[in-house]
């Protein structure tokens, strides 16, 4: 008989470590409370158009890349859709502050070359800070998908010392600085507290070749359920967890709110801790350990607008873009004693056999939970005028700026819907609405690093709060989150056996615009 594990939340981290456990034996049920799956996969169709919610920009997936070899070995890589940006502009930043524009392009001298064509004198210091970032991504074994040999990792001094002063470390003009921390919207990046080591990671995915979902990333969820449940596991949207029973640090049972009864022998819980803190038995936990998850601070949220456009009135744009306002505040996105926004990234994402004109925009700007803190108590479909209106102040400060980047936007908008960070919590389910998870402090690295394992015996963590964030970091927990029930470095012995060979590739959509 299959050993059963029921995960609750069917978001990146749930779907994943249920494609894997169910591909290696166990019998997988997901338990998600949204309609839709996905979690930060989500999509919603609004105007015949699907937006996506989350997922906006994936590393990783370039052939060779870890998840693509991950999707080889889940038998879905010849099923993904992605697109590939501009090799020679992955993207392009611009600086209110002197209205200066910086390209950024990929490939390791590529970027280089790139940026000292700027910074002439510093093409020493960007050679030496792009070696030094793929050195510290060397020291983490999951990252190439290597089985690991020591229990306890040593690191360089480099690897925990703060992402700010690590760039300071190699380049010595402060705008270069600030533009190398374009993309700490994407990890949560704060001054003095982000560590190296997540710069670092981040910054090699994208110089390796960032993708797009081409048609939405809700497609991509669906493969990882379709995985399940050729398995013979099952996906259950509309299945919200009211309960888990707990008796002798063991989890017994799993309830939910349209009164299902659930037993397994693993539980893996790829919700935000303290989500899972209002449903588990109250001695399940020690109050110290309650406490902590408690206190852990999260990420900053955002506030997004979903543009549609009129057709054949702006072009796509095959790389993304960013705004900043001044140099300085590069580090401060997320503080509410700052005016908003600091800055947005823009994009137009792709259709299936995308043309030369982009039909939706998507621009997402960093926001402190703060903004909305007034609003708090208030849910879905039952918001107040008062908020209604501050959300559409945002929205047409947010245009404005847009405005600047592209001169005549607003006479391609068809149609905007809004989401804040109010949204983000109740569709994902995170504290505060927080966009990367657990911020993460390199000051007190064991606050904001989360084991998978537990003092539950048989319950087990995953998701983007318990290591690195995102498209990649989030399926590389999955993988640590399955070894703790299967054993230590099972599944990357099984992966890197199956895919030794792999010759499959993406769909990459990578046809000539119209």
């Amino acid at each position: 008989m299959k050993q059963r594990v029921l995960i609750i939340g069917g978001g990146l981290g749930g779907l994943f470590s249920g494609a894997i456990l169910a591909k290696e034996g166990l019998e997988v049920t997901v338990l998600e409370k949204n309609k839709i799956i996905g979690g930060g996969l989500q999509s919603f169709r609004m105007w015949d158009e699907d937006f996506d919610t989350g997922m906006h920009i994936i590393g990783g997936m370039r052939p060779g890349g870890n998840i693509y070899r991950l999707c080889s070995y889940l038998g879905i890589i010849d099923q993904v859709c992605v697109r590939d940006v501009d090799h020679d502009c992955t993207d392009r930043l611009y600086f209110a502050e002197d209205q200066r524009y910086y390209t950024i392009a990929e490939g390791k001298d590529t970027f280089v070359e790139t940026l000292a064509r700027q910074f002439p004198h510093e093409h020493d210091g960007l050679k030496a800070y792009v070696e030094a970032l793929f050195r510290l991504s060397e020291e983490v074994d999951l990252f190439y998908l290597r089985p690991s040999k020591d229990l306890i990792p040593m690191h360089s001094a480099q690897f925990n010392m703060s992402a700010e002063a690590f760039i300071a470390q190699y380049i010595n003009d402060k705008k270069l600085r600030s533009v190398l921390a374009y993309m700490n919207p994407l990890y949560g990046g704060r001054t003095q507290q982000t560590p190296a080591y997540v710069h670092a990671i981040i910054s090699v995915l994208y110089i390796n070749g960032p993708s797009r979902f081409v048609g939405g990333s809700l497609r991509f969820a669906h493969l990882l359920a379709e995985t399940i449940q050729r398995h013979g596991g099952k996906v259950l949207g509309a299945t919200e967890v009211t309960h888990i029973g707990v008796t002798d640090r063991q989890v017994t049972c799993v309830e939910t709110a349209n009164g299902q009864h659930f037993e397994a022998e693993y539980y893996i819980s790829a919700i935000h801790p303290c989500a899972l803190l209002k449903v588990i038995d109250s001695d399940a936990f020690t109050k110290a350990y309650r406490t902590r998850l408690e206190a852990i601070p999260n990420s900053y949220s955002a506030f997004s607008l979903y543009v549609k456009l009129k057709p054949n009135s702006f072009p796509y744009i095959n790389h993304s873009e960013y705004f900043m306002t001044r140099y300085a505040d590069i580090w401060q996105f997320g503080r509410d004693d700052k005016p908003w926004p600091l800055g947005f990234l823009f994009m137009t994402p792709p259709n299936e056999g995308q043309g030369g004109f982009a039909s939706k925009v998507l621009v997402t700007a960093p926001m402190a939970f703060s903004q909305v803190k007034a609003w708090e108590q208030t849910t879905i479909g039952h918001r107040t005028a008062d908020y209604r209106q501050w959300k559409e102040q945002q929205c047409n400060q947010l245009l404005a700026m847009v405005e600047v980047l592209h001169p005549g936007f607003s006479t391609c908008i068809e149609a905007v819907n809004t989401a804040s960070p109010l949204t983000i919590r109740d569709f994902y389910g995170a504290k505060e609405g927080g966009i990367c998870g657990y911020s993460k402090d390199y000051n007190n690295l064991a606050l904001s690093q989360l084991p998978v394992v537990t003092k539950v015996s048989n319950l087990f963590l995953t998701g983007q709060n318990n290591n690195l964030h995102g498209f990649c970091g989030v399926p590389l927990t999955a993988i640590q989150t399955c070894e703790a029930i299967l054993g230590r470095n099972y599944v990357l012995n099984q992966l890197n056996h199956e895919t030794a060979n792999s010759t499959l590739s993406v769909p990459r959509n990578d046809a000539r615009l119209d």
